[in-house]
């Protein structure tokens, strides 16, 4: 890493530093394009959404979801409060993973949507709900069903990663269809924290990890997780780590080699003078180059949520952040 930072000092900033910032507030980005457009998917009423031609300039779109039936059977208190969507593509269909739950307990579950396109203008524009795809109960499972992530691995194998403090980041196969959980059943546990031995298992206690990504590059999958604390704020202390491995199912090793279902991780970003914290990020390709895709705690605005895509750089196989000064 010494001889990384000693090259980059050789060469200007901007090479390497670009930063899209707008004012549009999200929570728990994700990102895909269709034709000439993006469209983002954040936490929100039934599940926000946004569309830009350009990652710059925002329009918002109507939400997702103006009623979620199951979900309201199933997670006392639910108001269509819907949470960290994951949008893919697959077989003609786009999937909308989202995560129903109760604030710091895992009476959670993930569901899934799919529509044939994203464009609302378009005449098959419907988004068609399949309900419950895993759901964590609480005294029974030591993990939380949200922040969902798709990923196919090498032999097209689907699979979702989720998790949320408890007993860490979970990975499992998924049917054929994205639509459930495939048989027999296959469970892994890919990144973790130390959590308190003494704290009962329905509270989130304090082994503070979530929002994982999986992003397939060249010979590797990166696993991209937050760290410590979101949603508080100027005090939100959120930091993205990440960790690799050649298995989809891991491990998956930081920099030092240490393994993230051990408490490993490498830090991407975090917060600093003009964001308090930052993270719950996703990855995207544009042109040929990748961006990392989060919200930030905006320290000139109170700590309100925002929108944040920076350049992704890859120095000997890990993703480095520069970002420009303000």
């Amino acid at each position: 890493m010494k001889n990384i930072v000693f090259f980059l000092c050789l060469l200007p900033l901007q090479q390497y530093a670009q930063t899209y910032q707008t004012n549009i507030p999200v929570h728990d980005p994700v990102m895909i394009k269709q034709d000439s457009t993006w469209y983002l998917f954040c936490t929100g009423r039934g599940v926000s959404e946004w569309s830009s031609k350009d990652m710059v300039n925002w329009k918002q779109e109507k939400q997702v979801f103006d009623t979620l039936p199951w979900a309201v059977k199933t997670i006392p208190g639910f108001r269509n409060h819907v949470w960290a969507p994951d949008i893919s593509y697959h077989n003609g269909l786009y999937y909308l993973y989202y995560a129903v739950s109760a604030f710091g307990k895992n009476t959670s579950a993930i569901g899934v949507a799919t529509s044939k396109t994203l464009d609302p203008a378009n005449a098959n524009y419907k988004w068609t709900d399949h309900g419950k795809v895993i759901q964590s109960v609480p005294g029974r499972d030591m993990w939380n069903a949200i922040d969902p992530n798709q990923i196919t691995d090498e032999k097209g194998v689907q699979w979702l990663a989720f998790g949320s403090f408890w007993n860490g980041i979970k990975l499992v196969r998924l049917s054929n269809d994205l639509l459930s959980v495939s048989e027999p059943e296959q469970w892994y546990t890919i990144a973790s924290r130390s959590r308190n031995a003494v704290l009962p298992d329905s509270v989130a206690g304090d082994a503070a990890i979530e929002g994982p990504f999986i992003y397939r590059k060249d010979n590797y999958y990166y696993l991209f997780v937050s760290f410590d604390y979101c949603c508080r704020g100027e005090k939100s202390t959120y930091k993205m780590m990440v960790g690799r491995s050649e298995k989809v199912t891991g491990p998956y090793v930081d920099r030092d080699g240490v393994p993230m279902n051990l408490g490993g991780g490498s830090t991407v970003l975090e917060g600093d003078k003009n964001w308090y914290g930052v993270g719950h990020n996703a990855v995207i390709n544009n042109a040929g180059t990748d961006y990392l895709v989060f919200h930030g705690y905006d320290a000139k605005d109170n700590g309100r949520s925002k929108l944040q895509i920076e350049k992704i750089n890859w120095f000997n196989g890990w993703p480095v952040i520069f970002r420009r000064p303000q």
